[in-house]
């Protein structure tokens, strides 16, 4: 794509309030790849093949690597993972998931291991990207298991059901679930706090948010989340959870401790004119990455076919990212592509 695609709104991204040097790893779920964006000058250094309908991306805690789960077609479920060397900006290896079928969420568990939902298997594995094996499979037993995240310990992971309206809460190192959390309606998005002292989870479907204790797997409050939540962010500090709503095209930005709606994060992004999968006919927002430093979140529109950069300290659009067709899951990495020009 090249620098040609780089949509500016007000300045560009390398001038940016709160910019600074790092890669945003951007996965376009209708043409299989993954755009390699250098965040300090805005460009993007390459676009690499992946498999059939990449929708999610996870970095090793290093910034090294980063693994695109390829969930495949309507007509043919994916099996594999993508997994990326960000400084070569280069594909490395493709890990074939044998029996995990339509993989899709995915978080790394230590340098090596990550966490991949399997849609098609209902079920979490354990995956090792550097020997391409599946060490584990933990079957949770409910529809669409979709997206995975994990308490900082790495001790128990929790899987949105969306088919079930549901939450798996799962022992990692026993391998077992502990218990099917009742939450709501499309249970999708998944985020556990910083500290690991909450576990928030979006229900599209009844336009609510699960906060869930971690410890005794209990829902402690339901929040208000019109329209169409879809993920769930939070902030390096803990303070605020972003909610990407689908339906109404803005994200809604909450109070953590407060457990309340303060304002909304709106792209002005102009939509492609045709409705998506969901019937959404606006830019539809859907992945959520915000940088260490909490100074900048980054937002897929997937109806937009562009990434909305937010100044979380101003509130406001700072600068826009153009990406392929359909861009949904995303990682940030402060590690940048070696063969950028240095200035």
């Amino acid at each position: 794509m090249g620098l040609g695609n780089l949509v500016l709104v007000g300045m560009l991204a390398a001038a940016a309030p709160g910019a600074g040097t790092g890669t945003l790893v951007v996965l376009n779920k209708s043409e299989a790849t993954a755009s390699i964006i250098d965040l300090a000058s805005g460009i993007e250094v390459a676009t690499l093949p992946t498999g059939n309908g990449p929708h999610e991306a996870a970095v090793s805690p290093d910034g090294r690597t980063a693994v695109a789960t390829n969930y495949g077609t309507r007509e043919e479920p994916g099996r594999s993972l993508t997994v990326i060397e960000v400084a070569g900006a280069r594909v490395v290896r493709t890990v074939d998931l044998g029996p995990g079928r339509r993989p899709h969420g995915v978080r790394f568990v230590d340098g090596e291991r990550v966490l991949v939902t399997a849609e098609g298997s209902k079920a979490l594995l354990v995956v090792n990207v550097a020997s391409g094996a599946v060490e584990k499979v933990v079957e949770t037993g409910q529809e669409v298991s979709h997206m995975v995240a994990a308490t900082p310990d790495g001790t128990r992971a929790f899987v949105a059901n969306i088919g079930s309206g549901t939450v798996t809460a799962i022992d990692l190192a026993a391998g077992k679930v502990l218990a099917q959390v009742a939450t709501g309606k499309g249970t999708e998005g998944i985020a556990v706090a910083p500290g690991g002292t909450e576990v928030w989870a979006t229900n599209r479907e009844a336009d609510t948010v699960s906060v869930i204790d971690p410890s005794s797997l209990k829902v402690l409050a339901e929040l208000k989340a019109a329209s169409f939540p879809i993920r769930v962010a939070f902030t390096p500090d803990g303070r605020h959870a972003l909610v990407s709503c689908a339906r109404t095209g803005d994200v809604a930005v909450f109070d953590v401790a407060g457990r309340r709606e303060l304002r909304r994060l709106r792209s002005g992004l102009v939509p492609k004119g045709t409705a998506n999968l969901l019937g959404f006919t606006g830019s539809v927002p859907v992945g959520i990455v915000i940088e260490p430093s909490g100074a900048r979140a980054f937002v897929a529109h997937t109806n937009a076919d562009a990434v909305a950069v937010f100044d979380l300290g101003a509130g406001a659009l700072a600068a826009t990212l153009k990406a392929g067709r359909e861009p949904d899951g995303m990682a940030f990495t402060p590690v940048v592509f070696e063969g950028i020009e240095k200035k």
